[in-house]
Parts: C-alpha cells; sequence; structure tokens
C-alpha cells in the first residue's frame, strides 16, 4: 500500500526540463537573494540584515559597541540562514576604511588590513553602527518601507531600508552572481549629492551633464583614475575600464640617491602583495636598478624603494607601473536590481531609481505622521471637551461603579469615541480639574498646524521633491568630504 502511495507521488519528467528549471531557480535566488545589491539602497541582503538588526539591538552610532558575535547571532537566528564566516566577514568589510568609501560600521579591534590580514575572531571584536549607517535606517519605524516574513516566518524584516544616503554609489559593490557579475565603484559624496540635485531639478538631464559633477570614482585608497573619456563612455554605457595608479613619488634622499616613495595603492590591491611582486622582479632581474625596499607604513602606505647609484628613477617607476599592480584596471560593470531584476544601469538611471525611491520614503512617512498626529488630535478634542463639562464629567466618573461603566457612560453622555473616553479616564483628576487646559490647547494648536502642514505636503508633488532636496542638503553637509582620487583628463603615459 505505501508503494503504492510512492508510485503515485513520484512525476515522470525529462532531466533535461528538470535540470533546465532547477538551474534557473538557482541562478535566480543568487542573484536576487545573494549577489546582487538594490538599487535603492545599495545593498545586498546579508548587508541590508546585519544593520537591522545591529538598529534592532540598539547599535546605533551613539551606543556602546558589542561583541560582533552578538551580532552575527542576531542575524544568524532572525534573518540570514546561512554560515556565521560569510555573515562575519560581510559585517567586517563594513567597518574597512581601506575597502568602504564611508565605512557603515564602527569596528573596536582589529577588523583586517589593506596587507591581507584577517579580522581577529569575532568573540574578540566589537562592533556599532556608523552616523552615515544610521541615516540609512532614519524613519524605518515610519512604514516608510515594505516588510516581509523572515525565513522562518517569526520576524519581519524590510524588503529595503528607506537609506536617506545614494550609498551604491558612495561605497559601490563587488558581486558575483550565476551568468552575470556587478563591479561599481565608490564614489565622492558631495559629487553624487550634487549630481542629484541637478536631476531633481531637471529630469531631462543625461548622464553627461551629470559626469560635470561626478568626475568618476573616489577610491577610499586615493590613487590617480586617468581618460576622462573612457570614464564617461563607462559611466554612459554602465561597462567600461577605468586605468588607475597609486600615487608615487621621486625623491632624492640625503645620500644623494633616489629613492621611490609610494604613498597611494589602487583600489583592492593588496600591499603585501604588490611589496612581495616588486621584491620578485628584482629578483629576477625584471626591474633593475632597485637597491633595496622597505615598508614604513603605519596608518597612512609608505613603501620606500632605495635606488642604485646612476639608475634611472623615472625608467625604474615606468616599469613598476607596467609589471605591477601599482598601476591597475578598475572594470566597471554598473549592475543592480531593479524591482527585483537586474540591469545595467548607467549614472542617470541609478540616481533617477534612487531618488524614486525617497520620493516614495517621503510621501509614506507624511502619511504615517498625517494618521499619527490625526488620532493625536482626536484624543486632544475630546480631552477638550472634557474639561468645558469638567464638573460633569467627574459626576459620571464617581457615579460609575467600575472603568468600564464609565467609559460606557462617558461616551453616552457626551458621544466620546471609545480612544478619547479612554484618554480621559487615563488622566489624572488633578489634569481633568483645568490644570492642564493651557497645555492641551496648545498642543492642538501644534497638532492641527502639523496636519495642515502633512496634507499640503502630500497633496504637491513639488513640495516632497523639496522635502528630497533639502534632506540630501543636510547629508552633504553632515557627511561630505574632499576628493580623495585625483582625475587626468588624458590617457595615461609611460
Amino acid at each position: 500500500m505505501a508503494d503504492n502511495n510512492l508510485e503515485k507521488r513520484v512525476v515522470a519528467r525529462p532531466i533535461t526540463s528538470e535540470m533546465k528549471e532547477s538551474f534557473i531557480d538557482y541562478a535566480m535566488s543568487v542573484i536576487t537573494d545573494r549577489a546582487l545589491p538594490d538599487v535603492r539602497d545599495g545593498l545586498k541582503p546579508v548587508h541590508r540584515r546585519i544593520l537591522y538588526a545591529m538598529n534592532e539591538l540598539g547599535l546605533t552610532a551613539s551606543a556602546k559597541t558589542r561583541k560582533s558575535a552578538t551580532v552575527v547571532g542576531e542575524v544568524l537566528g532572525k534573518y540570514h540562514p546561512h554560515g556565521d564566516v560569510s555573515v562575519y566577514d560581510a559585517m567586517v568589510r563594513l567597518a574597512q576604511d581601506f575597502a568602504l568609501r564611508y565605512p557603515l560600521v564602527v569596528g573596536q579591534g582589529n577588523f583586517g588590513s589593506i596587507d591581507g590580514d584577517n579580522a581577529a575572531a569575532m568573540r574578540y571584536t566589537e562592533a556599532k553602527m556608523s552616523k552615515l549607517a544610521g541615516e540609512m535606517l532614519k524613519d524605518i519605524d515610519k512604514e516608510t518601507v515594505d516588510f516581509r516574513p523572515n525565513y522562518d516566518g517569526t520576524k519581519n524584516e524590510p524588503v529595503v531600508l528607506p537609506s536617506v544616503a545614494p550609498q551604491l554609489l558612495l561605497n559601490g559593490t563587488l558581486g558575483i552572481a550565476v551568468g552575470m557579475a556587478t563591479n561599481i565603484p565608490p564614489h565622492n559624496l558631495n559629487e553624487v549629492v550634487d549630481a542629484a540635485m541637478v536631476l531633481i531639478n531637471d529630469p531631462e538631464a543625461t548622464t553627461e551633464d551629470l559626469m560635470e559633477f561626478v568626475k568618476g570614482p573616489d577610491f577610499p585608497t586615493g590613487g590617480v583614475i586617468f581618460n576622462e573619456k573612457e570614464i564617461h563612455h563607462a559611466y554612459a554605457t554602465g561597462r567600461g575600464g577605468v586605468v588607475t595608479r597609486g600615487v608615487a613619488d621621486i625623491v632624492e634622499a640625503k645620500s644623494g640617491n633616489f629613492q621611490i616613495v609610494i604613498t597611494e595603492i589602487p583600489y583592492r590591491v593588496n600591499k603585501a602583495d604588490l611589496i612581495e611582486k616588486i621584491a620578485e622582479l628584482h629578483r629576477d632581474k625584471k626591474i633593475e636598478g632597485i637597491k633595496a625596499m622597505r615598508d614604513e607604513s603605519t596608518r597612512d602606505i609608505r613603501v620606500v624603494i632605495d635606488l642604485k647609484t646612476g639608475s634611472q628613477p623615472q625608467k625604474v617607476l615606468n616599469s613598476l607601473y607596467k609589471h605591477t599592480q601599482l598601476e591597475d584596471t578598475f572594470h566597471l560593470n554598473l549592475v543592480a536590481l531593479v524591482d527585483g531584476v537586474p540591469q545595467t544601469l548607467s549614472l542617470k538611471s541609478m540616481l533617477d531609481e534612487f531618488l524614486k525611491h525617497r520620493r516614495k520614503v517621503v510621501k509614506r512617512r507624511a502619511v504615517f505622521d498625517l494618521a499619527r498626529a490625526e488620532e493625536r488630535e482626536h484624543i486632544l478634542l475630546g480631552l477638550s471637551k472634557a474639561l468645558d463639562h469638567i464638573e460633569e464629567v467627574i459626576k459620571i466618573i464617581r457615579a460609575s461603579k467600575t472603568v468600564d461603566e464609565a467609559r460606557a457612560n462617558l461616551i453616552k453622555h457626551f458621544k466620546f469615541s471609545e480612544l478619547q473616553a479612554n484618554a480621559i479616564l487615563e488622566m489624572r483628576l488633578q489634569k481633568l480639574a483645568g490644570l492642564e487646559r493651557k497645555k492641551i490647547e496648545d498642543e492642538l494648536f501644534e497638532v492641527q498646524a502639523l496636519i495642515k502642514e502633512l496634507k499640503e505636503l502630500l497633496a504637491s508633488p513639488d513640495k516632497i521633491v523639496k522635502v528630497v532636496k533639502a534632506e540630501l542638503e543636510q547629508l552633504k553637509e553632515k557627511y561630505g568630504d574632499e576628493r580623495r582620487t585625483k582625475v587626468i583628463k588624458g590617457a595615461v603615459k609611460n
């Protein structure tokens, strides 16, 4: 009997069809749930869950740090059913100032280095959100974004963060999915906000117009990028290569010999590997003229290469550019999820999708605030009416045997709503006696003014846009800084 039931549950299918459909399901899962960021908040699911979990734990920028293991456990147990190493590695990257232009996590302890050193174990390090991360979660408690059930249906998690900051452009991302990849460089906050303002004021502005403000990538490790024409092409099409170099100066030592001093290296280049490669080239005599090399780096990079007497410093430096990652190419691939679908985007498209998101967030926040303000107005109107008939209200309350009876009598005699009646019953006698009248009247005036303001905001798309602009300007004022990566208009020359 059991065998017959088993046979009924088995469906015969061609293996080619089953493999094809299963692989597509797997590929879409990797693309949408792991590898690619959402264009609106610029985050992959793991990063979004880390920040949301930290927010739920109260690990804001003003709080004390807590063990990283606490955060990882919170993320694994409630939102992200994957390995603890993957979650911790993702959190570590959010704290690395050489990986992110604007770090979203403040780390305490060993969080790795530009030499490729691993972070200390999560039981040793501590973390909390940075101030900018707080801006990404701002107003999340005001129904500004949609939530969905977590993996076991016991909690809800945000589909996307409200994100005042255009995070996708500010910090960029790297992701390899199935059949596609993304590689978005970091940018300067001042430049991105200025470009967003241009697009708000002129929706017909082109990517070329926006490139007047966004000069190109702005890497946390500085460096130099070349060829303005190629940079513009990459941002217009969503794909292209940008040649980047570290900063190396030829200086004359006290001995009279020359040195090459490297103070900045290209983004994502491992400094220890770079030094090892230079030593290897010198050993194999592929680069002539090097006498000695030492790493004098502290917080800032400083690699000193002593040159032999009679060597040609510029020739040695050109060889370093040619044979090592002191010169590298950053391959832009501006791919992100738009409404859950991966798309290759231009600079304009990325900013446009972000601004659409912000307009929705501002509108939903206003709807939420309006509902709460009208609810408060309703209560205040009830309290004000009660104060106008205070003697009779007190008499009714005293004559009632129970709270439920008092509530019913107040509703019957004064046509109060249940909400208003509850508010009256919860007030102390001295407040009911009129001592709070001025306070109630003042609050009612403020609430009604807020209601009027919110209704005007919701009725005017232009006013919503003004709020978006004002919040971006505040972001720029708080977190804007100088560009670190220098842009050379012409192509690279050796």
